[in-house]
């Protein structure tokens, strides 16, 4: 499990194809407190540990995981949100994260706001029924608000707000229209979205 609060910005310094991708990056996590098999959420995939050294570590990402994270994550030079799990007793600031991917949303608008920035984003049809104002999701592994959900003709777009410092700590702050970035719904709409469907399906039984 993991909260959304991501703690460095890594880079991918080789990619490698081994029948899965093995994914080496550069961190500023100290990695000798880091064991193998250990997971780290990498721009919202939980993703196992496979090999480390002062400064980096390597995981093998499924043909699976390519498809279903946003294009070029895994190429050498991209830069990736880190999140370490969480312990039992830590603090927890975000939400409760999986770290697994639900699909993929595109930015439409970034709107400054102050020293702010106004994000609006098209949702995949089969995630629009988890998302609510005042509610919590993942983009990119990072725990947010959404402020305002609208659902027309177009489909469903929600709106988050970037302040300085999650533009600064997070590769949010690079988002720009047409961007694809990996969204993770929030896991108590999951199970309450599951109940409502199995409500449905059986209330004449």
């Amino acid at each position: 499990m993991f909260t959304g609060i991501i703690t460095d910005i890594g880079t991918i310094e080789r990619s490698e194809d081994r029948g899965d991708r093995r994914v080496t990056v550069r961190t500023g996590f100290d990695t000798d407190g880091i064991d193998l098999g250990a997971s780290i959420a990498c721009s919202g995939a939980c993703m196992t540990v496979v090999a480390k050294g002062p400064g980096w570590f390597a995981v093998d990402v499924s043909a699976e995981s390519i498809r279903r994270t946003a294009p070029g994550m895994w190429d050498a030079g991209a830069r990736l949100n880190l999140e370490r799990a969480m312990k039992l007793g830590e603090e927890l600031g975000g939400h409760i994260v999986t770290g697994h991917v639900d699909g993929l949303a595109t930015i439409v608008a970034v709107t400054p706001e102050g020293e702010s920035r106004r994000i609006e984003i098209a949702a995949p049809a089969e995630l629009a029924p988890y998302l609510a104002p005042k509610g919590s999701v993942t983009l990119d592994g990072v725990s947010l608000t959404i402020n305002e959900v609208t659902d027309g003709a177009a489909g469903t777009r929600f709106a988050i707000n970037l302040i300085p410092h999650t533009q600064e700590a997070t590769t949010l702050g690079r988002l720009a229209p047409g961007v694809a970035v990996n969204i993770e719904i929030d896991v108590l709409a999951r199970y309450l979205g599951r109940m409502e469907q199995y409500r449905k399906t059986h209330m004449n039984v």
